[in-house]
């Protein structure tokens, strides 16, 4: 097991300082092996190397026999960079430097890379699973759909935490969060594009800047014309105009972007396996990791700055007491906007791992994103920071739980379904107070 682990740090390690091989490009030059290779041959896949334009890559790898196994390469090209979206797109392969002709690459993408049967015969959709580790099935299952719900726990975590950290300055709430979630998914996506053919890394570095920067420049905004004009308004008044706030961006959104998703090449999204039972295998992907990785990190980080930065003793001093924290010189200005500021970054994070992850971002999701969130903070304490984090992970847990033993349909009404019930039972949340 320590030997596993240290295997996915390194791959974790090289995947963000290598060129990126794109998953679907690398799967559908692996999937022409079986039809290129003769008959009994068992083909082991020994390196994939992406073209220096992105419209391609190398496949190495081993046929037996004869034995000692003979190395071949296959060189693939494809019509443009990024994920391919039908067999089609293949333009040319050649096998050890001979390319096919057109008749044999039209035959072969009509008749083999578009079938069911090809995609079974993929040499190496997950690597080498004969020594994972072996659990019972019912166990095998549930770690399958713990990491399948790992990266929506990650959305809600951040997104819950955006709310937190107003709510529990003002006692207000912003239902425009997962508006500012779909403008930092929007920015991600920017960011994704012009690092276009630079190393995984360097993307996701871009994304994050862009995304964080562009939903904390929404959080400034609405601070400053919006909540602190109404700071002497009742919560009813503040709600509504959160509300109004959340149309005015989603018809922004849809004037400026359009009303179709924009989409972004997946990246990091190859999967592996995990551990078996019996011939079922649990996978996961490095993007899934990271998204989990990357929310815990996050909140860790804000927990730590709320509770040893200057700001966060500000920020714990208003919240406690407004006027005597003014009188030792705490802004109400100041301390909103910077709130609002980090509270925007926390959105934009969200909406940064939504469009890496899924590979889209659109308007139309942020009124279900920012509610789901909602529930999240609610169940976990609204108010309370290290409540609303937990609750986005379990709200997670809850979807992937739903979605493994019962039917989708009903999935976004069981999730609000929670939302009564802790408002019934419990108030106050997990870690909050019931005023």
């Amino acid at each position: 097991m320590r030997r596993r682990f240290a295997v996915l740090l390194a791959a974790l390690a090289l995947a963000g300082c290598s060129r990126l091989v794109e998953t679907d490009q690398a799967r559908l030059c692996r999937m022409a092996l079986p039809a290129l290779s003769p008959p009994d041959s068992t083909i082991e896949v020994v390196g994939q190397h992406e073209f220096p334009d992105g419209r391609g890559l190398r496949v190495v790898y081993q046929l037996e026999p004869p034995s000692p196994a003979l190395t071949h390469f296959a060189d693939c090209r494809f019509r443009q960079p990024g994920r391919p979206l039908r067999s089609d797109e293949l333009t040319t392969l050649a096998i050890d430097g001979r390319p096919l002709s057109d008749v044999n690459l039209y035959f072969l993408v009509r008749f083999w890379l578009a079938t069911p049967e090809a995609r079974d015969a993929d040499p190496a959709p997950l690597g080498d699973v004969a020594d994972l580790p072996r659990l019972p099935r019912s166990a095998a299952y549930a770690l399958q759909q713990a990491l399948n719900g790992l990266p929506l726990a990650a959305i809600y975590a951040l997104l819950a935490a955006a709310y937190s950290l107003v709510y529990g300055l003002v006692g207000r709430i912003n239902l425009a969060f997962g508006d500012f979630a779909a403008a930092g998914g929007y920015a991600a996506a920017l960011g994704a594009l012009l690092a276009v053919g630079q190393t995984p890394a360097t993307i996701l570095a871009a994304a994050l800047t862009l995304g964080g920067a562009a939903a904390a420049m929404w959080g400034i905004a609405t601070s400053r014309w919006v909540f602190y004009p109404l700071r002497g308004a009742t919560g009813q008044q503040a709600l509504v105009a959160s509300v109004g706030l959340a149309m005015a961006i989603d018809e922004f959104l849809r004037l400026a972007q359009g009303n179709r998703p924009v989409w972004v090449s997946p990246m990091l999204n190859a999967p592996f396996g995990v551990a078996r039972a019996g011939d079922f295998v649990v996978t996961s992907a490095l993007d899934a990791l990271l998204s989990g990785g990357f929310a815990l990190l996050a909140g860790l980080t804000l927990l730590a700055a709320m509770r040893f930065t200057r700001f966060g003793r500000r920020w714990r001093a208003y919240s406690d007491d407004p006027l005597a924290a003014q009188l030792f010189g705490v802004s109400p200005r100041a301390i909103l906007a910077q709130t609002f500021a980090l509270a925007g970054a926390f959105a934009g994070l969200s909406g940064f791992v939504m469009t890496i992850y899924y590979g889209s971002v659109g308007y139309a999701a942020a009124t279900g994103l920012g509610l789901k969130a909602l529930v999240a903070a609610i169940l976990g304490g609204v108010g309370s920071i290290p409540g609303a984090l937990l609750g986005g992970f379990l709200v997670g847990a809850f979807e992937a739980a739903w979605q493994a033993c019962f039917s989708v349909d009903y999935r976004d009404v069981a999730v609000f379904s929670l939302l009564a019930i802790t408002l019934a039972l419990k108030p106050g949340g997990l870690f909050g107070v019931r005023s």
